[in-house]
């Protein structure tokens, strides 16, 4: 064999010849897309004694560790991935504009 034999047999098949890998991967992830998942949107949190807790009653105010304006954390199964800012959807419907993605510290 020549170099350029070398060449030859290194080079991409022919495109009706490509191994199905992109397509074959598309199809695998169908059955993923199925998967229901959980979103909460966290609009801030605070920590009370049980006994303040058990006070509330109905119109008491429970000051948040957010400010006014300030992202509110969006969880997918319980695990952060975004912040984003609260819109109005319609008349009586809130929705979440995704701003940041976060990104995770785990790899892998």
């Amino acid at each position: 064999m020549s170099g350029s034999d070398n060449f030859e047999a290194m080079a991409p098949p022919e495109q009706d010849q490509r191994p199905q890998s992109a397509s074959g991967a598309m199809r695998d992830l169908d059955a993923v897309y199925d998967i229901p998942v959980q979103i909460s949107a966290v609009l801030g949190r605070a920590t009370m004694q049980v006994s303040q807790l058990l006070k509330l009653g109905r119109g008491a105010v429970v000051e948040l560790d957010r400010r006014l304006g300030e992202a509110v954390d969006i969880y997918v199964n319980n695990r952060l991935v975004a912040r984003g800012e609260v819109v109005m959807v319609d008349d009586n419907r809130l929705g979440i504009t995704m701003t940041e993605i976060v990104k995770s510290d785990r790899g892998g």
